[in-house]
């Protein structure tokens, strides 16, 4: 029992650490001219982005299993299907982005248009 909370203090410490030592390089980027909005940050889409991209990609509607699967094969992404589910219903419902096409299938309302 005594290792494992040994353990637990010193990777704690290694956390603070290097904490620490991100922000001071931060701060001497920062002070040699590059601002904040250069700082390589990866932007993190929504689930419900990616829903769409995964739509507009497929170019039909999809199921939502289907969604869960290229989610996870082409991003990398793991949807958790009920949230997912939950979401696009959500939006469903406001008149915003996704319709309904089918049980737990879906579709883009830019496609309306066409």
């Amino acid at each position: 029992m005594e290792s494992k909370s040994g353990e637990k203090v010193v990777l704690e410490v290694m956390e603070s650490m290097l904490k620490a030592g991100l922000r001071n390089v931060r701060e001497q980027l920062s002070s040699m001219g590059r601002d904040e909005a250069e700082s390589p940050r990866r932007e993190r889409k929504s689930n419900t982005k990616i829903v769409a991209d995964l739509l507009r990609d497929a170019g039909h509607p999809l199921h939502i299993d289907e969604i869960i699967r290229l989610a996870g094969e082409t991003r990398g992404v793991e949807l958790h299907r009920e949230s997912i589910v939950s979401a696009l219903s959500k939006k469903v419902l406001e008149g915003k982005v996704f319709r309904r096409t089918g049980r737990n299938e879906f579709s883009l309302l830019e496609w309306e248009a066409r």
